[in-house]
């Protein structure tokens, strides 16, 4: 075999070598990727390099396997639901301890689940998101909006208490529901709890009560000022369809 061919014979297997190497990264990319989703994203950002990135993130999922992470009981399931019920009543008469309280609470399942939670907070974020990377950014505002305590309206305590209740959701086990809630952008996602009991709901600000899909009464009904609500007759002296629907 002449000298040539040898040469060209190591260049091919170069190459091959080369291609195998960068078609490894792309898949362990794509991988990466479609598991964390947002997570993906938010922490190419933060650290400005898509390998340094890609290599925390691979860290994260190597750490959480050393977890023995365990599923709740059914009676667990419903003695947690009916503390954390009891945090968002408490939301109207005091917003930010509620917030306090659930930022505790999740740290209180997080145990019960098998999460170690003596670290700092953001490496409790970190092994969240492992197996939640679709709710974990909701965990890092709704602390921001608790550690802020009274520099911010209710409008923000109240989305960052529904921010609790997803990730509180998803470490019940409601995991199916909080994912597709939360594929939609966050102030249109699904805002009731796992179950549809109207006390689950924080209250509105006025105190009045809700209905099961979170309305408040008469909130469908028409005003003084609309069309047929007075139900007088129009100058032709037809009837309004809508004042006779309301009138029967």
């Amino acid at each position: 075999m002449s000298g040539t061919a040898v040469v060209l014979i190591i260049l091919v297997l170069l190459v091959l070598v080369v291609l195998g190497v960068v078609l490894s990264r792309r898949r362990r990319s794509a991988q990466l990727q479609q598991h964390f989703g947002p997570e993906y994203e938010r922490s190419v950002a933060t650290t400005g390099d898509r390998r340094a990135a890609e290599a925390e993130l691979a860290e994260r999922r190597q750490r959480r396997e050393e977890f023995d992470i365990k599923d709740l009981s059914p009676e667990e399931r419903d003695r947690f639901r009916d503390s954390w019920n009891e945090i968002q009543r408490g939301f109207v008469d005091d917003p930010r301890r509620s917030l306090h309280s659930a930022d505790l609470f999740v740290a209180e399942v997080m145990r019960a689940r098998g999460y170690p939670v003596d670290d700092d907070f953001d490496r409790r974020a970190d092994d969240l998101s492992v197996d939640h990377p679709r709710v974990v950014q909701h965990y890092r505002e709704a602390r921001q909006v608790r550690d802020a305590g009274g520099e911010v309206d209710t409008e923000r305590q109240r989305t960052a208490i529904t921010s609790y209740r997803s990730l509180i959701n998803a470490l019940l086990g409601d995991d199916d529901r909080t994912e597709h809630a939360d594929a939609r952008p966050h102030d249109q996602a699904d805002t009731r709890p796992s179950d549809t009991r109207p006390s689950d709901a924080p209250p509105a600000d006025d105190g009045r009560a809700v209905d099961a899909d979170g309305v408040a009464p008469g909130r469908h009904a028409l005003r003084d000022d609309e069309p047929g609500a007075t139900g007088t007759a129009d100058p032709k002296g037809t009837h309004n369809p809508r004042t006779e629907e309301h009138t029967r």
